[in-house]
């Protein structure tokens, strides 16, 4: 069973692999704009990858509401 601190460590591996931010930095309260600067071409890497990794969808439309690393940690394990 995953748990929100496993999705959490997934994706914090994932941002620092894709766009070469520490996984140290990345909390569930981290913006990934603000406060990660991570550019919308990243953040598609970014989705493609966690899409990939836990085996779900993201649409286009939810994805420009998943402002904060929490935010995606929700939705997966909403949606897992």
């Amino acid at each position: 069973m995953v748990n929100d601190t496993d999705i959490l460590n997934a994706i914090a591996k994932i941002v620092e692999e894709v766009a070469d931010v520490a996984s140290a930095e990345v909390t569930a309260e981290k913006s990934f704009t603000d406060d990660l600067d991570i550019d919308s071409l990243l953040m598609v890497e970014i989705t493609v990858a966690i899409e990939d990794r836990f085996e779900v969808q993201i649409p286009d439309d939810r994805s420009a509401e998943l402002r904060t690393v929490g935010d995606v940690v929700g939705y997966i394990a909403d949606h897992r």
